[in-house]
């Protein structure tokens, strides 16, 4: 039988150290000051949310007289009536 080499590897592994041991060249930079794009999202997305519950609270205040803040500005149309049946007419 013929002998095996070892696993040693020879001159190999001494180039693969050397490429290790060096260190490449690392800059670091610093963030500018400012508002970036994820905080004017955040604030787009609440001046949106808060400008939809104002809508949403007029129109049930104006047309409903429900809301929180427009409550008071229900008025109803002129001949409404507060009954299911029209005025005039039997209800049987």
């Amino acid at each position: 039988m013929a002998r095996s080499k070892g696993r040693s590897g020879g001159g190999r592994s001494s180039s693969r150290r050397s490429a290790k041991t060096e260190a490449a060249e690392v800059e670091v930079v610093e963030e500018e000051g400012g508002m970036g794009i994820d905080d004017g999202i955040i604030i787009m997305t609440t001046l949106l949310l808060l400008t939809a519950v104002l809508f949403m609270d007029y129109t049930r205040g104006k047309f409903y007289g429900e809301g929180m803040l427009f409550a008071a500005d229900y008025e109803a149309p002129e001949g409404f009536t507060s009954g299911m049946a029209p005025s005039g007419t039997d209800a049987d």
